[in-house]
Formats: structure tokens, C-alpha cells, sequence
């Protein structure tokens, strides 16, 4: 469904209602039945959790499983699959700059890709809501694909490299959210989590000008780029904003105040309930109390918008679900 995302911003940004978009799909498969195994593989059960999801909660928007493995499966990375965890990716497909030299770029119809494409265009299709796709931002595939430790010293041992990689996994994204864009989705959560572990230069050099490069290709008024990095404590929130993403998705480990002074007051600015210790291992009453916090905490900033900090795991209560909606619900009521 076509949408005209910048109006919907800005009147996210302008309605006094707070809304909620989590990032989970992980609770559908379990009310379809399913495995995880069987949404990262099948387009078809991934829908269906999502579409399950989108009926039963009132989600402001649908994103889809947050699998930061595609992109380098597609690559030719070895992937690791378990029955009820998101993939892996298992050792290093690239280590030398020769090897990143003969990486050829690949097609849209490697590997899992054309499921996930199917995923989206089948929720596009069904749902009223933005659908938000997902992909793994630049930095974070070249992790993968050079491995995450050697990554961070090569940077500086041999940066051409790495940039030359870079420049690949920039061209493979760009490609791949264009497809996502013509699949339907009305915008793209982009995780870029590996920049987190950065400085804000070494973020900007790294990762924020190749994902500005993405922004620029594919952002437009009915199509929104959403960058999230769960690994930034607030170090490299300035390099973020650099991209001109439509709005930014921060973890747990950031002080959300601080990221909302930090960002442009006409993007969307998105988290951050831990999924783990609060949304998956606390009572009720404390998702309830952690997200009312929240949400009073933020009450300054219309462009704040209540989301987990990340993606959330497999097995959350579904109580605690209804506790998250019902704090989002009962703080719309004080207001006028």
C-alpha cells in the first residue's frame, strides 16, 4: 500500500498521542505455530507472522525479522541455522584485499533474498500500516564478512580495504532496498549495530558515509529510511544524524533524552525497552512501570516514538506484550 511517509511523520510528529512501533515479529511465529527456522526460510510464514502481529497489536507501523545474516549469506558467507534462534553467520569469507577485490556483488536472486523480498511484498499487499523492510547497514555486513575483530584493525592497517568493501556492501544494500521499495514496503529499518562499537569520526568514516550514500538512492517521500544502532551509548548519535535518515532507532544502552536532544526534531526518534531483561524477563508490572517511565520521561519530545531497543527475542510473555500496549494506552488517556 502506497503511503506518503513524510505526512505520516509529520503527523506522528504533530498528534499529541504517543505511538508504539517495537521491532518484533519473533511473538507471531509463535501464534502461528511456527519456527523461527521456518519464517527466516519461508517468504510466506514470515508474512503471516507479521500479518498475525499487525491484526493483534496496535502497532503504528509492521517491521519484519531483524536477520542481519541475508546480506551475507547472499555474499557466500557459511550460515549457521538453529530451530528457534535468527541465524548466524559462522567464520570469514574475506581476509585479504585481494580476496575483497575478486568479491563480486550479488544477485537479488541468491540464497534467502527472494524470500524476504516475498515476505514484504505479500505485507505490503495485505497491511494498511507501514511495513517497514530490513537490512543490515554497510559497516555491520563488512563485519560479518571480514569478521567483526579483524574489521576493527584493519580499519587502520588497511583502511583502502576496507573501504573497498565498504563500497561494495554500500552498492549490494542499495540495491537490495530498491528492491524493497518496489516489493511495496514504505520504508527500511536500516541495523547498523557494529557502528556502535565506534567513535563518532571512526562511525562517520566507516559506516555514516556509506549509509548516507543508501539515504540518498532510496529515501524519499514515500519511502523512509529508519537507521538503528543499539550499540551506540551515545558516543556517535552526531554521526547518525549525518545520514539525513527520516528517523533514528536507538538501544537500551543510550539515554533517550539525550539521543532526542541529539537528533533533528523532525525525524522520528525510536527505543528503547530493553527486549531482553525488561520486554522477555521482567513481571508485567515492571514492563508496565519501565514503558509508563518512559514514556512520562519523554513527554517533552513529540518526535519520540516508543519502540524496544531492539529486535525482540523469541518467547517474550504475551502478557508482558499486553503490559507494554497497556502503558502506551493508559498514558494516551491523561492526555488531552
Amino acid at each position: 500500500m502506497k503511503i506518503d511517509m513524510k505526512n505520516w511523520i509529520a503527523s506522528v510528529i504533530a498528534s499529541p498521542q504517543r505511538v508504539a512501533v517495537p521491532i518484533m515479529t519473533h511473538s507471531g511465529i509463535e501464534l502461528l505455530g511456527h519456527t523461527v527456522n521456518d519464517a527466516v526460510t519461508n517468504g510466506e510464514v514470515h508474512y503471516q507472522a507479521i500479518k498475525v502481529l499487525s491484526e493483534k497489536y496496535p502497532s503504528e507501523a509492521s517491521s519484519v525479522i531483524m536477520d542481519l545474516t541475508v546480506e551475507a549469506e547472499a555474499f557466500g558467507a557459511e550460515i549457521y541455522f538453529s530451530e528457534n534462534e535468527v541465524p548466524s553467520v559462522v567464520g570469514r569469507l574475506v581476509s585479504t584485499p585481494e580476496e575483497i577485490e575478486k568479491l563480486e556483488i550479488p544477485s537479488l536472486d541468491t540464497a534467502r533474498l527472494p524470500e524476504y523480498i516475498k515476505a514484504n511484498r505479500l505485507v505490503a499487499a495485505e497491511v494498511t500500516k507501514p511495513v517497514l523492510a530490513g537490512c543490515i547497514g554497510p559497516y555491520s555486513l563488512a563485519g560479518r564478512l571480514y569478521d567483526m575483530s579483524e574489521i576493527m584493525m584493519a580499519m587502520y592497517i588497511d583502511p583502502d580495504s576496507i573501504k573497498l568493501l565498504l563500497s561494495k556492501c554500500t552498492e549490494f544494500i542499495t540495491k537490495y532496498c530498491q528492491a524493497l521499495k518496489e516489493a511495496g514496503a514504505n520504508g527500511v529499518l536500516i541495523a547498523e549495530p557494529a557502528a556502535g562499537l565506534l567513535s563518532n569520526d571512526a562511525c562517520m568514516e566507516f559506516s555514516s558515509l556509506y549509509v548516507k550514500q543508501i539515504v540518498d538512492k532510496v529515501q524519499d517521500d514515500f519511502f523512509s529510511v529508519i537507521l538503528h544502532n543499539c550499540g551506540n551509548t551515545g558516543q556517535c548519535t552526531e554521526a547518525m544524524v549525518y545520514t539525513g535518515a527520516a528517523g533514528y532507532h536507538f538501544g537500551n544502552g543510550i539515554d533517550m533524552i539525550s539521543a532526542l536532544n541529539d537528533c533533528p526534531k523532525d525525524a522520528l526518534v525510536m527505543g528503547n525497552i530493553d527486549p531482553v531483561s525488561v520486554l522477555k524477563m521482567a513481571s508485567s508490572q515492571q514492563v508496565y512501570e519501565q514503558t509508563m517511565q518512559l514514556l512520562t520521561d519523554t513527554a517533552a519530545y513529540p518526535n519520540f516514538v516508543l519502540s524496544s531497543g531492539c529486535d525482540t527475542p523469541p518467547e517474550i510473555p504475551f502478557a508482558n506484550i499486553e503490559m507494554f500496549y497497556q502503558a502506551l494506552n493508559d498514558y494516551n488517556s491523561t492526555l488531552k
